[in-house]
């Protein structure tokens, strides 16, 4: 009989590798590499035929009629918004979160919503006791909901319960502890969490089980263990937010049965999560003095408009003097370019400033539009110019100094009038509906210098 082949398996990317090294050669991360059992391979199985001897599967036509997933949903409007209208049927949703950022509690919430409308619901606790979970339902208010708790982590005990409990809603909490007695190795290797995952995503799909499973994730707040474990779920979620904030902001990364475009949006309060249904008094600062450096910029996540201050400061250095850039929320490298363009374009000089740049409340900023709201703040804050309160600011800035429009902005201008705000600076170009916002747009952004320095 063929010995099996040894090999190690990087426990980061899940790369295999014949003998064993410090540092894996794909992600080069440091001693992750774990010695893990191989398939046997005989000169038998390696001559095998896979052509024959199978079972044919069955062909259907592309544009045969098939009806919408019904949705499953969790009593809670952010969480289902960034699901895209709630949990599926048979479905397998991945949340991943820092430590302590509210993943459990976000999923016991859920499930003692669904548990409450007569619902069958499971949760599997891999890595607390069942009474510390109840506990935790009841300071969160929610001790006698009819959730049925378990502490378990093995995966054969774990699918012979459920087949007879027949749920609606399995919650396991976490993938990572998940152990398989088909394999060897320990719980959370890169092999045992593979393993786990299929064998509870193959009884979700054949029982229309909804399936969520909590994942860690690494120091750099990608979801630990294999990366082939996101492309076996439907759904990937990541819980953001820093412990220091109140807020939390709930992320699809990847949806089979939706968009990746919307979030929730919650704050962590005494009793738990609490849903936040208008993010942009969450990110804005009182408003009630006007200062330097300071623009609020209407973001837009998806279908919603989030209203964000940014802030900048900059700091006079004696010459020789290494300025710094120091950026919170944003692209550094975006900063790099719109001050590259205020110094070629527009004649500003920053080469003896330090530049500091921090978007309120800790929200992080990816809408290319920011660029003219972040323009607009340095040129505030090197001028010491305040904008106006009611002033909001958006569009994009090409490398030519032109200003160009983005997309929805008629939404973005119908948040910022809804929470009082009168006026906006926007690229020229911008069409669409107006509303009540009074505008005043720019071709250029040396345009918008000149405007905001009374040099017209």
């Amino acid at each position: 009989m063929a010995k099996p082949r040894k090999r190690y398996v990087c426990q980061a990317c899940g790369s295999v590798s014949p003998r064993w090294q410090g540092q894996c050669g794909d992600c080069a991360e440091w001693n992750t590499l774990v010695e893990d059992a191989s398939a046997v391979v005989t000169p038998f199985s390696a001559r095998h035929d896979l052509r024959s001897g199978g079972r044919a599967v069955e062909l259907v036509a592309l544009d045969a009629e098939v009806a919408l997933p019904p949705r499953l949903g969790t009593g809670i409007q952010e969480f289902d918004r960034a699901l895209g209208g709630g949990l599926v049927a048979g479905s397998a949703t991945l949340i991943g979160g820092d430590p302590g950022i509210g993943k459990s509690t976000l999923l016991l919430q859920a499930a003692a919503n669904i548990a409450s409308r007569g619902m069958p619901v499971a949760y599997i606790s891999g890595e607390e006791a069942a009474d510390q979970v109840r506990l935790r339902a009841r300071r969160l208010g929610l001790g006698n909901a009819p959730v049925k708790l378990a502490a378990a982590t093995s995966v054969r005990d774990i699918l012979t319960t459920l087949d007879e409990a027949a749920p609606a809603l399995v919650v396991i909490d976490s993938i990572q502890t998940m152990h398989s007695d088909l394999i060897e190795g320990a719980p959370g290797t890169v092999s045992q969490v593979r393993a786990s995952a299929q064998e509870l995503i193959r009884f979700a799909k054949e029982t229309a089980t909804a399936l969520v499973l909590v994942g860690h994730v690494t120091k750099d707040g990608s979801i630990a263990g294999p990366r082939v474990l996101e492309h076996m779920v439907d759904t990937v979620l990541s819980f953001e937010g820093e412990r220091s904030h109140q807020y939390r902001i709930l992320r699809a990364a990847k949806n089979r049965f939706g968009g990746t475009d919307e979030i929730g949006v919650f704050a962590m309060v005494e009793k738990g999560l609490e849903e936040v249904s208008n993010p942009s008094a969450l990110f804005l600062t009182n408003r009630g003095e006007a200062v330097s450096g300071a623009v609020v910029f209407p973001a837009l996540e998806g279908t919603r408009p989030v209203l964000v201050e940014i802030q900048a400061l900059t700091v006079r250095l004696a010459s020789g003097a290494t300025p710094r850039r120091a950026v919170v929320g944003w692209d550094s490298g975006r900063l790099a370019m719109v001050l590259a363009v205020l110094e070629a374009r527009c004649g500003l000089s920053f080469s003896t400033a330090e530049v500091y740049l921090n978007i309120a409340g800790g929200y992080r900023v990816s809408d290319p539009a920011a660029d003219l709201a972040v323009a607009a703040a340095l040129i505030s804050a090197l001028s010491e110019r305040p904008l106006a309160a009611d002033m909001v600011v958006f569009g994009e800035v090409a490398l030519s100094g032109e200003l160009r429009p983005v997309a929805h902005g008629a939404l973005r201008l119908k948040e910022a009038a809804k929470l009082g705000f009168e006026r906006a600076m926007v690229p020229a170009s911008l069409s669409g509906d107006k509303g009540n916002v009074r505008l005043t747009g720019f071709r250029t952004l040396g345009e918008l210098v000149d405007h905001l320095l009374g040099r017209q």
